[in-house]
């Protein structure tokens, strides 16, 4: 059940509709029964897991909370820990070690006969194991008391909003906010509207229809040429961030309808000055989530430039890996930890090679800080939309090639992908300039509703005319 489908439509109206009759404990009895459904509703079989981590978790952050010795509390933690990545690993990466180990040693001269699975990977395991673990792993560090409310731990692990594709949230935040009663009021039902609008505006027009490009270009990567290359390139840093960015926007604006607010999971990612700076804006709840659990756990940058060096790599090569079980993945992380090690290393000296006098050389730099970095991550691109590792050779190999043909078709590509991202960039530089991610709240009545308007009527054209409303493409994001 996708938020850009007429389904979700038909079940959020419904869901809300009770939502606002239903007093507080009714409600969220409703809302759990809700989200179960909505996972479901991909495939029955997977709510066994999702069922598998609440139990779980809800007995292992009590036990923790009431274990009388340290070693009771790190044994609870374990089998937590143990039960969540083993379901993790065994569904999602079981397949890749496996046949990644048997690469090896047939490289090695030894005979091998992989034995693997047809499995189906559930649709986001990845976010609500991390959900879950942040919640044990809180007591266990003495931060957070558990909840003895089944009902509201369930929810809080099953939310339907954030269920699939985030924000991966801390109990800390979301579960006090469904233990109490929740009111609601008109901004933040007017917030709630424009987000859904922009958020679906993002995945429908500018997602969507980046993907046709981006899905044209690398169909025929072993003949691309430099102009090619960097279309496809672009295409992609529009697509994945249209449609990342609009889940979250959606899933956002969704629940704020409900009087529940979720963390802000893109800061104007493209506007990132440095490699770590983009971590900072992008996919703000899986890079924190690593930074607090497993950055920090290593000792962070406490322990020299060497020690801080290798946490970095490693905490980038999770990131890749929790992504997905190919080795583009781990090759796409392992490239933004030496870019993120690579700056700490010259930064030192960059004072002294572009100095800053005045306002206009700051805003030189600052301009070109920016875009230097945003390059830097369209290339990343690279490795994360290859099919494969020859496909990522092709594609740098076509980069380098230095060849520019502008072919008709690649000047309607061209124009195209400008047309409809620039409504977006608009938007983004009002809220940079402004340091506000809100600024549309700030709009005349009458300017924020011709927005959502149109945002909605060019959407259901689309949906009308061009595609089927029923089903709606699917969220990058889904996969992982």
């Amino acid at each position: 059940m996708l938020f850009n489908s007429l389904i979700f439509l038909w079940f959020f109206i419904l869901v809300y509709g009770l939502y606002l009759v239903l007093e507080h404990r009714w409600q969220n009895r409703m809302l759990l029964v809700a989200s179960l459904w909505f996972y479901g509703s991909w495939d029955v079989r997977f709510l066994s897991l999702l069922i598998a981590s609440i139990v779980l978790d809800y007995i292992c952050g009590i036990r923790i909370h009431e274990a009388p010795t340290p070693g009771r509390k790190r044994a609870w933690l374990a089998l937590s820990m143990t039960g969540n990545l083993g379901m993790l690993c065994f569904f999602k990466y079981y397949n890749f070690f496996v046949e990644s180990g048997a690469a090896f040693l047939s490289w090695m001269g030894f005979e091998v006969h992989p034995s693997t699975l047809r499995i189906i990977l559930p649709v986001g395991i990845s976010f609500y194991t991390f959900q879950t673990m942040s919640y044990t792993i809180d007591i266990y560090r003495g931060k957070l008391k558990p909840t003895y409310d089944w009902v509201n731990f369930s929810l809080f692990v099953s939310y339907f909003p954030q269920l699939v594709a985030g924000p991966i949230e801390r109990a800390r935040n979301l579960l006090p906010q469904l233990e109490k009663s929740r009111t609601l009021n008109l901004y933040q039902i007017k917030e709630g509207i424009f987000l859904i609008a922009w958020g679906l505006f993002k995945k429908v027009i500018i997602a969507d229809h980046s993907a046709k490009i981006v899905n044209s270009l690398y169909a025929q990567s072993g003949s691309l040429n430099t102009g090619e290359v960097l279309l496809a390139l672009y295409a992609f840093s529009m697509q994945i961030y249209g449609d990342f960015s609009g889940y979250s926007d959606i899933a956002r604006g969704v629940s704020k309808l409900m009087g529940v607010e979720l963390m802000v999971n893109f800061r104007l990612p493209y506007f990132a000055v440095r490699p770590s700076d983009f971590w900072g804006r992008w996919h703000i709840s899986l890079t924190t989530w690593v930074r607090d659990y497993l950055f920090v756990s290593l000792g962070a940058n406490k322990h020299g430039n060497f020690r801080t060096h290798f946490n970095l790599l490693l905490t980038m090569f999770v990131i890749g890996l929790w992504h997905g079980a190919a080795w583009t993945f781990i090759l796409w992380g392992l490239y933004f930890g030496a870019m993120q090690a690579l700056h700490i290393l010259i930064q030192p000296t960059l004072g002294r090679w572009v100095p800053v006098r005045n306002e206009f050389q700051r805003i030189f730099v600052l301009i070109g800080s920016m875009v230097l970095t945003y390059h830097m991550c369209v290339i990343g691109g690279i490795f994360f939309r290859s099919r494969n590792l020859a496909q990522i050779g092709e594609m740098f190999s076509g980069l380098f090639s230095g060849r520019f043909e502008f072919s008709s078709d690649f000047i309607q590509m061209s124009l195209k992908l400008i047309f409809i991202c620039l409504p977006m960039w608009v938007l983004q530089v009002s809220q940079y300039r402004s340091n506000d991610l809100l600024i549309f709240m700030k709009w005349p009545n009458w300017a924020r509703f011709a927005g959502v308007l149109a945002c909605l009527s060019v959407i259901f054209y689309i949906y009308l005319f061009t595609a089927d409303i029923r089903g709606g493409e699917e969220f990058i994001y889904f996969q992982f």
